[in-house]
């Protein structure tokens, strides 16, 4: 799996367990070993314009996907999708800050949330109806644990579905 991240927020983040977080959410959800992600950690100036030509929304956000190639699981095509180039994450840790701030957690731990919440956004999963919203948070908060628990990361307090992220998880 080739995951690349660039830091240009001039913010000092642990880019290898970033690499592990997104790693752990492929591996566990048996993307094709050959898929391709980038990470793209950015300042707050940055994400603001994102946000604004992307969603025309003000300001800067936590994080964003882009997806590139789509993942076909449709019946009848092969089980395991092939190699593909995802997509791309994009942080920001200066939002992640004030975040994990409310959360009770470290900003490290805010990021390794953000970036499983981007890859499962760059592999289908969405929060926009309220089923789809459960589903993706349970997903979440699973793979955050697995790989907080294997890494010696955390606590990291994941948001309860049902919540608009404003309530978390004991951690």
């Amino acid at each position: 799996m080739s995951i690349e991240v660039n830091n240009e927020s001039g913010v000092a983040v642990d880019e290898l367990a970033i690499a592990s977080a997104a790693r752990n959410v492929l591996e566990s959800l048996g993307v094709n070993p050959l898929a391709e992600l980038s990470i793209l950690v950015v300042d707050p100036e940055a994400m603001a314009t994102l946000h604004k030509q992307w969603m025309d929304l003000d300001g800067p956000t936590d994080v964003m996907a882009f997806p590139m190639d789509t993942l076909d699981d449709k019946p009848g095509l092969e089980a395991e999708p092939g190699p593909a180039l995802l997509g791309d994450v994009i942080l920001c840790p200066e939002v992640a800050a004030s975040q994990a701030k409310s959360a009770g957690h470290s900003t490290d731990s805010e990021l390794f949330l953000l970036t499983t919440h981007g890859v499962l956004h760059l592999l289908g999963y969405d929060h926009g109806e309220p089923e789809e919203e459960r589903e993706m948070f349970e997903l979440q908060a699973t793979l955050v644990g697995q790989w907080a628990k294997a890494n010696g990361k955390g606590p990291i307090r994941t948001p309860l579905p049902g919540t608009a992220a404003e309530e978390r998880s004991g951690g």
